[in-house]
């Protein structure tokens, strides 16, 4: 985010190793050899552990994800010096050098992090070994390798952002240092009574998913594929409000309505991250559904532990490369003095529309890429209904109707409820004199979604309600204190 007169930085220059040219050749081929063995040994080892029930343990399990991590390590790199030595072509993009700083440290840092959970199991092994499987079981193991990509993806962008706001400019460059945020349009009465609106919005939102994750991870009849999806879409939840509704209430009880350029940025990057995240976990939810409907008797063939685990960590990696790809374009846009979100957070739409530069690539990204983030999703679900639907009417029971349209008639709302508002934002946005429509439509899925969804997904499900209640009494009693 520069401002408008200053000129931006298309490319640099990699010198590469410092070789003769007529070792090109020698060297081309054996970084060749070494790359191409890094890949398939370590795919190799994914593909055992993956196949081998015997190696389903949790060294190995970290191990496969040590493996993979390899692989990206390696691909972040050696794949572009190798084009380099063969075209002879030493420059590399702006966004390229951006991407290579990203991926490099996101990968470092999850190296390091898995070889610590690896030592911490080993350590487990040795020091307690009859309390081994209770102590590294499959809840555990998992929230560490979680915890290890999300923490390795906020470092990598912590540092990527602040390379690209001061290290990668001209010096006789200036910045935007914050944005003004105009914020909701309330009269100034009633600042404090919608205060206590959203905060009480907000507490409701983040102590009623907080309590489902909790829930799930107490309860042993709650570890299923189906409230696996729940507790991270749950802690999706949780995040994605917490984007945007602290800064807001903050704003609101101070009366200043300015934004850093980092916390500018930082919204975007979070909003378009938990927002592809929500979208897919739902999806996945919907998928797990049709599995259970049109394939029982091979749903817990099909639903393993260890598929469910894939499917949400490539939710998670999906989302980060997503979000991190409109953040990355939108920093190489200009932005004059002053300039005036009209909003009460930084939406991409809306910080695309404050820009002085030209967007149209940053549009035709969102129409195009974007869409199919969009719409894929989506149609999964639609058509993972439609299926349902159609095979219970093969043998229409009013109780099979009755009972799919208490569980998935929710589940639909939401959704309808979500894409509908995101559509109406951002594919079919209000006239100029219209954005209170937009805030309105932007507050239903950032806001009122989230804190709908413990409500729909499970206080009204059975399971659920035992849980809480067998919480409820295990507090109660005198023991537990």
């Amino acid at each position: 985010m520069r401002r408008e007169n200053q000129s931006s930085i298309s490319e640099f220059l990699l010198l590469g190793l410092p070789i003769r040219p007529e070792q090109q050749g020698i060297f081309f081929a054996l970084f060749l050899g070494v790359y191409l063995t890094t890949v398939l040994g370590n795919l190799l080892i994914v593909l055992l552990i993956r196949l081998d029930p015997h190696l389903h343990t949790p060294m190995y399990f970290f191990l496969s994800h040590l493996a993979l991590t390899d692989i990206s390590f390696s691909s972040v790199t050696v794949p572009k010096m190798l084009m380099n030595m063969q075209t002879q072509h030493q420059s590399i993009s702006y966004v390229g050098c951006v991407t290579q700083t990203y991926f490099f440290l996101f990968f470092t840092d999850l190296d390091d992090f898995l070889l610590t959970s690896m030592a911490y199991d080993r350590y487990v092994a040795i020091c307690h070994p009859l309390h081994y499987s209770t102590t590294l079981g499959q809840g555990l193991c998992i929230l560490l390798v979680t915890v290890s990509w999300i923490l390795s993806c906020a470092s990598a962008l912590y540092h990527t952002l602040l390379l690209t706001q001061h290290g990668m400019r001209p010096e006789n460059q200036s910045s935007v240092s914050e944005f003004l945020l105009l914020g909701f349009p309330i009269q100034p009465e009633q600042q404090d009574m919608f205060f206590a609106l959203f905060l009480g919005v907000y507490l409701t939102t983040v102590l009623g998913n907080l309590l489902i994750i909790l829930l799930i991870r107490l309860d042993p009849r709650l570890h299923t594929p189906m409230y696996f999806f729940l507790s991270h879409l749950a802690l999706t939840d949780v995040s994605f409000s917490s984007v945007t509704l602290p800064k807001m209430l903050m704003n609101m009880q101070t009366r200043c309505q300015a934004i850093t350029y980092a916390g500018c940025i930082s919204q975007v990057y979070f909003f378009i991250f938990f927002g592809c995240l929500d979208s897919f976990l739902l999806a996945m939810m919907a998928y797990d559904r049709h599995v259970a409907v049109c394939h029982p008797l091979r749903y817990t063939a099909i639903m393993r532990d260890e598929f469910c685990v894939i499917l949400v960590a490539g939710c998670w990696l999906a989302a980060c490369v997503q979000a991190l790809l409109h953040t990355l374009l939108v920093d190489q846009l200009t932005f004059c003095a002053g300039t005036v979100i009209p909003h009460f957070f930084c939406d991409l739409a809306i910080v695309l529309k404050a820009s002085c530069s030209d967007t149209s690539l940053n549009e035709l990204l969102i129409l195009t890429e974007g869409g199919l983030i969009f719409t894929l999703p989506l149609g999964g679900i639609l058509g993972s209904y439609i299926h349902m639907a159609a095979i219970i009417l093969k043998v229409p029971s009013f109780t099979r109707i009755f009972k799919a349209l208490s569980t998935c008639g929710s589940h639909l709302f939401v959704v309808f409820l979500y894409y509908g508002t995101i559509a109406g934002v951002y594919y079919f946005p209000s006239s100029g004199n219209s954005k209170v429509k937009d805030i309105v439509a932007s507050l239903m899925y950032m806001v009122v979604t989230p804190m709908l969804n413990p409500f729909i997904y499970s206080l009204r499900n059975k399971d659920m309600k035992h849980a809480l209640q067998k919480f409820f009494r295990t507090m109660g009693t005198p023991g537990y204190r």
